[in-house]
């Protein structure tokens, strides 16, 4: 399921978390926060803020609807962002209110990035996307954006860590149980671990700095660096 037709389909219509950043969580993100066992009001302020500095670039994968995109851009007024995505998120983010700070690309594979020019961003993240990309995809589009980081850049991504889903629980974290059973290429959370994921980050060209934050209860949030020169 989780090839790139699929990944289209399925999210055509965008998605939202609900407002990141407010102190009281809206329905729908108290709903997506009982399913991680955690805040994303904290996620965003312990692995995002902290890595973003002032006059930051920054690349966001897989925006839907825009949740962490606003958040972030409320939050550091001098940071420029750029957003790429299956769709054309224009329609939810309305870059035009942002005076230049958020451009938004629609990309057809994960071989997309090559519009962007080397050593450009400062920063990059993505949230409930490579949850849903089989360990091959993840590796592709953790190689092909490295390029395009500064050196010394940082990047975290949420991914599916079926360990830790194991100790949460399969059912509270609304992952099916006939999933264990079924292959990647036929379900909407593929395998993964800390050990996979911080192996394919490190065969990438990443540096390591921690395979999970431990942010939140159901999955893994991994942070990596791009090397920098050797004075």
């Amino acid at each position: 399921m989780p090839t790139i037709n699929w990944l289209k389909n399925a999210f055509a219509d965008g998605y939202s978390s609900g407002d990141i950043a407010s102190p009281l969580p809206n329905w729908r993100r108290w709903y997506e926060e009982r399913r991680i066992g955690g805040s994303y009001r904290r996620v965003f302020a312990k692995g995002i803020l902290p890595y973003v500095p002032q006059n930051a670039v920054v690349l966001e994968i897989g925006p839907g609807r825009g949740s962490w995109t606003r958040a972030l851009l409320k939050s550091i007024p001098t940071c420029v962002m750029h957003v790429v995505d299956f769709h054309d998120v224009a329609q939810w983010l309305q870059p035009e209110k942002y005076n230049g700070r958020l451009k938004c690309h629609v990309i057809s594979d994960n071989a997309g990035y090559s519009v962007f020019p080397d050593e450009y961003f400062d920063f990059c993240f993505s949230v409930g996307v490579l949850c849903h990309n089989n360990i091959d995809s993840i590796e592709e589009i953790l190689r092909n954006v490295l390029p395009k980081m500064k050196l010394g850049g940082r990047a975290l991504h949420q991914y599916a860590d079926w360990e830790k889903l194991d100790a949460y629980g399969w059912r509270k974290g609304n992952v099916p149980t006939t999933f264990r059973d079924m292959p990647d290429d036929e379900i909407w959370w593929p395998r993964n671990t800390r050990q996979v994921m911080g192996a394919v980050a490190a065969r990438a060209g990443w540096i390591v700095i921690s395979p999970d934050l431990e942010l939140v209860k159901r999955d893994s949030i991994i942070l990596l660096e791009k090397m920098r020169k050797i004075p």
